[in-house]
């Protein structure tokens, strides 16, 4: 591992995650996360089953673990329809065909936090994400008292869209989640100017007052929107803290 007191900056690489680093993964979040996940999602993540991922390895290692993972990013493709932002892409007559990049967990081991690597994996995802015609944005949950993580995404450019009311709960206690979004390929806020002016048209076809959101909502793009939908089915019920972003 990198001596921290050393002022040589190390060689980071960038790769996919491979079966040979189930052991090393598994370890890492076992370290970084509360959390215990399953046998089968690390399968899922070195067997790339469903699973997108990035590993970080430093090259200038002159030891055997010069390909040996000090950071990682896992993500899944998702249909927009499915996610509890599905409202947000309406105003495109395809959103039913439209996916959105979800970031499953992010982490760096504590030798070589502060050196970009966190924001490197991100652009990896935010490039592949850019690189698929129909996916409009990379999106995540970050718990609401996760500070560091929240100030993490904002540095990204990410928007803050939406918090979820009891998302999480953790202990016997709920906790609010707050959303973050990059948008790719055009994907954008349906306050943008274009989104509002097709949902106004929506309203004087359909004559549903219901179907224009309040005026208060198109301030910003980074307005947060409580969620329209309470289904226990988008709540997230965890053993422990979620610390997910690990910078």
């Amino acid at each position: 591992m990198l001596d921290p007191r050393s002022e040589i900056y190390p060689t980071i690489e960038y790769r996919p995650i491979q079966p040979s680093d189930l052991e090393v993964l598994e370890k890492i979040h076992l370290s970084l996360f509360p959390i215990r996940y399953e046998r089968e999602f690390f399968l899922n993540v070195v067997n790339g089953n469903g699973v997108i991922s990035w590993g970080a390895v430093d090259t200038s290692r002159s030891d055997e673990g010069r390909d040996e993972l000090i950071g990682f990013v896992t993500t899944r493709m998702i249909a927009a329809k499915d996610s509890e932002i599905e409202d947000l892409f309406r105003y495109n007559n395809s959103h039913k065909y439209l996916t959105l990049l979800y970031i499953l967990t992010l982490g760096v081991v504590d030798s070589y936090r502060n050196l970009g690597i966190a924001s490197s994996l991100v652009r990896e995802v935010i490039k592949h994400a850019a690189s698929v015609s129909n996916c409009r944005g990379v999106y995540l949950h970050v718990i609401s008292y996760n500070q560091p993580a929240i100030n993490f995404y904002k540095k990204m450019l990410f928007k803050l869209v939406r918090r979820l009311p009891m998302f999480y709960y953790i202990r016997g206690q709920h906790y609010d989640s707050y959303l973050f979004v990059y948008y790719v390929n055009g994907g954008r806020t349906p306050c943008s100017p274009l989104a509002f002016l097709k949902m106004l048209v929506g309203k004087i076809w359909s004559k549903e007052e219901k179907s224009i959101p309040r005026w208060s909502r198109c301030k910003e793009s980074t307005t947060l929107l409580t969620s329209q939908n309470n289904n226990s089915n988008n709540k997230r019920i965890i053993a422990a803290e979620d610390s997910r972003c690990h910078v």
